[in-house]
């Protein structure tokens, strides 16, 4: 490739400690490449997610990617839409960093010593359903900001702990601050939390397979559609918080040779607190497939739980 490739993405530290490791790759691959910093909705907003709305931190870029001011665009793969962009191509999501969630917590408590009352910051209702529904009496509390601020409201004594994701916190290279790194059957993270998503135009062939060649990792990429084809349907029949997790395990198939198959776990919250939860196993080949047959399974277990909250009143 003769041109320099034009790298977009946010100006927050974890947006560029994210894209720097993009470049370093295409770099040792030997392309040259330049970071473009864009300002996003997301980025001038202090409100919550939720009110500003879905694809805030990632439609500049986007759009910055189709108007052909960059060449690529890198993004948090859980900020995007789950909506296709005919005008791009999802060329490559890297090796993924560790999903799970992460505690960071006064005195280095874990989330089981925090006294009851603590005030625990979040700005995900993902987690925040999934903390109350562990029934530890802590008083969870709306957060944004950077993960450098939300760390330093605990450091200033005005929250007790914040839940962050792990992945995060890594790659700023923070992790020995964590008090505890929060196991899935505690909390389940969102859909691709801790993937990142690397953008091309649809149309730019060359571009597209160099980041394909270089960064792209098979089973980051089964996992991450099978959580957000969970993630796609769930959002067409509710608007619950919903966690997701696929691992890529080790299985039999029936002839008793090894084969690797696509473990998905998913979680929803009711409108009364209640936390859904459902579990399936399918080939690697079929992520998208199990996505949608796992969330078709929750949407059903929400149905009778309504039925069963409605006999009771």
């Amino acid at each position: 490739m003769n041109r320099t490739l034009r790298i977009g993405t946010r100006g927050s530290a974890l947006a560029l400690a994210q894209t720097g490791h993009v470049a370093d790759v295409l770099r040792a691959a030997g392309a040259d490449v330049e970071i473009v910093t864009i300002s996003t909705p997301g980025d001038r907003s202090s409100a919550p997610i939720a009110e500003i709305g879905i694809g805030v931190f990632t439609s500049a870029l986007r759009d910055a990617l189709a108007n052909d001011e960059i060449d690529v665009a890198v993004h948090s793969y859980k900020d995007l839409p789950t909506a296709r962009d005919p005008r791009l191509s999802l060329a490559a999501v890297p090796p993924r960093e560790d999903p799970r969630d992460a505690l960071v917590a006064r005195d280095g408590l874990t989330l089981g010593e925090l006294p009851t009352g603590s005030k625990v910051g979040t700005g995900s209702p993902r987690r925040a359903a999934q903390l109350e529904a562990l029934g530890l009496g802590l008083d969870v509390v709306p957060l944004r900001g950077n993960v450098d601020s939300r760390i330093r409201r605990v450091a200033e004594g005005e929250l007790d702990a914040v839940v962050l994701a792990r992945a995060g916190i890594s790659r700023l290279g923070r992790t020995a601050e964590i008090t505890e790194t929060l196991e899935p059957i505690q909390m389940l993270p969102a859909p691709a939390q801790g993937a990142l998503a690397v953008e091309c135009r649809v149309d730019d062939v060359d571009t597209e397979h160099l980041l394909q060649s270089t960064l792209d990792d098979s089973a980051s990429r089964a996992a991450v559609t099978a959580e957000r084809a969970l993630l796609a349907e769930l959002e067409a029949g509710c608007s619950a918080p919903v966690g997701a997790l696929a691992d890529v395990v080790e299985d039999l198939d029936d002839q008793g040779a090894v084969v690797l198959r696509l473990s998905l776990r998913g979680v929803m919250a009711t409108e009364d607190g209640d936390l859904l939860r459902a579990s399936a196993t399918g080939d690697l080949t079929a992520a998208e497939e199990l996505g949608r047959a796992l969330a078709v399974e929750l949407l059903d277990l929400s149905g009778l739980a309504a039925a069963r909250s409605e006999g009771r009143s």
